[in-house]
C-alpha cells in the first residue's frame, strides 16, 4: 500500500473529528523503539476511521507512526510488565509483528478494543448489510400490514353496502311494505306525518341498528359510515323540529287598514 506522507499528516492534524483518542503504552512496532526497563513508551494515539496515528505528546504536530486497521484482529494480550491492561493488534499477513499496546485502566482498555475492532471497512460492510436486511424486513411487514388493512376496509364496506334491489321484492317474490295502524305505507327511515319523534326514532335508526345486530344506544365503532348515519339522522331530526317550532312561534302579519 502506497500512502502520501503529506496527505496522511494533513489528515491526522485536520479538524475532522476523531473516533477515539488517549494515551497508550507501546512495545515494539514502527516508531516505538524498545526500552531497557521493559515498561514501554507512552504515546498519544488518535483513531480516525481505519487509521491509527501515534504522537510523541498531545501537543505534537508530527505523527510518529500509522497503523492501517485492515485485515487485522484486536484481542487482549499479556504485557511484559504485570498489572498492565494490554491488548494486541495482530495481522493475518505473514512476517508482520503484532502491535502490543496497554491502556491506563480496564475501562480504557475495553473502550480501545471496541473502537479498534469496529474501525475496519470490513466491519462497516457487515453493519450496512445488516441494516439493509432490517430495512427490507420492515418494508415487507409494512406492505403486509397495508394489505391486511385494505382487506379489512373492503370487507367492512361490503357489509355496510346498501341493498339496491327493488323495494318490496326478494327472491323474485313481491313483499308488502310496512304499514301502520291506519293502513298507510311507510318508507323505512322516513318520519310519517303525525307520528311522535320518539316513536319514529325507535323504528328508524334504532330498528336499522337492531337489524344489523348492534345496540340502538351505542352503535359499534368498527365502521365510520355507521356512526355517521346514526348521529347524522339524529341531528337532522333535531334541526327539523327546531325549524317547525321556529315557524310556529312567528306572529302572523295583520293587514294594515288603509284610509
Amino acid at each position: 500500500m502506497k500512502l502520501n506522507k503529506r496527505s496522511v499528516a494533513h489528515y491526522a492534524l485536520s479538524d475532522s473529528p476523531a473516533d477515539h483518542t488517549g494515551f497508550l503504552r507501546c512495545w515494539g512496532g514502527p516508531g516505538s523503539p524498545p526500552t531497557p526497563s521493559g515498561t514501554g513508551r507512552r504515546y498519544w494515539f488518535v483513531l480516525k476511521g481505519n487509521l491509527l496515528f501515534s504522537f510523541e505528546s498531545r501537543e505534537s504536530r508530527v505523527p510518529l507512526s500509522l497503523v492501517v486497521l485492515e485485515g487485522c484482529t484486536v484481542e487482549l494480550a499479556e504485557a511484559p510488565v504485570p498489572e498492565e491492561f494490554a491488548f494486541a493488534i495482530r495481522f493475518d499477513a505473514p512476517g508482520v509483528r503484532p502491535h502490543l499496546l496497554a491502556a491506563d485502566g480496564q475501562v480504557a482498555q475495553e473502550a480501545w478494543v471496541k473502537a479498534l475492532s469496529r474501525a475496519s471497512f470490513g466491519y462497516m460492510r457487515l453493519v450496512v448489510r445488516e441494516l439493509e436486511n432490517q430495512l427490507q424486513d420492515a418494508r415487507q411487514s409494512l406492505a403486509l400490514h397495508r394489505c391486511s388493512s385494505q382487506r379489512a376496509v373492503a370487507s367492512c364496506s361490503k357489509s355496510q353496502a346498501p341493498d339496491h334491489r327493488a323495494p318490496g321484492s326478494e327472491n323474485g317474490h313481491f313483499l308488502p311494505r310496512d304499514r301502520n295502524s291506519t293502513g298507510t305505507v311507510e318508507e323505512r327511515g322516513i318520519r310519517p306525518i303525525g307520528r311522535d319523534l320518539t316513536e319514529w326514532e325507535l323504528q328508524g335508526p334504532a330498528s336499522l341498528l337492531l337489524s344489523m345486530g348492534q345496540s340502538p344506544v351505542s352503535p359499534e365503532t368498527s365502521c365510520f359510515s355507521t356512526l355517521h348515519d346514526w348521529y347524522g339522522k339524529e341531528i337532522m331530526e333535531l334541526r327539523r323540529g327546531w325549524q317547525q317550532r321556529a315557524k310556529g312561534s312567528q306572529p302572523e302579519s295583520k293587514p294594515l287598514n288603509r284610509p
